[in-house]
């Protein structure tokens, strides 16, 4: 081997080592990522179906959580308020100018005095609403 091979050789080398440093370097910061928060380890899958189905799932899973939270409507924000069915802003912020000038709910069937929500609404949501905690 001359010195111009060797020479060629060398800065092959470095060019290199830099590219699998770098290569490694991103994935050691994967790696960290994934580690650190994992909800942004997106799971992978081999063809469309089993994607569909993951995200059914995931859906349904997020709906149940929402449904099993219960909300106390003398304490609950303008967006909690609007994660109930057939509450939207107006009535959201509705409810919470009712509670302040009237000083709170009682019991839930009170929200049916509040302009706009009626008692269908309020049995739609029973199972997600409460005066306390």
């Amino acid at each position: 081997m001359n010195a111009t091979n060797k020479s060629l050789f060398i800065k092959w080398q470095h060019a290199n080592l830099f590219k699998n440093a770098a290569v490694f370097l991103v994935g050691i910061f994967s790696i960290m990522v994934m580690l650190s928060h994992p909800a942004l380890a997106a799971p992978c899958f081999d063809n469309a179906k089993s994607a569909y189905h993951y995200l059914l799932t995931q859906e349904a899973a997020q709906s149940q959580a929402r449904t099993q939270t219960r909300i106390n409507i003398n304490r609950a924000t303008e967006a909690e308020l609007v994660a109930l069915n057939g509450i939207g802003s107006s009535k959201a912020q509705a409810i919470i100018l009712y509670r302040e000038m009237f000083g709170g709910f009682k019991t839930v069937d009170e929200l049916t005095k509040v302009k706009g929500i009626g008692a269908k609404t309020v049995e739609r949501n029973r199972q997600r609403l409460s005066v306390q905690d």
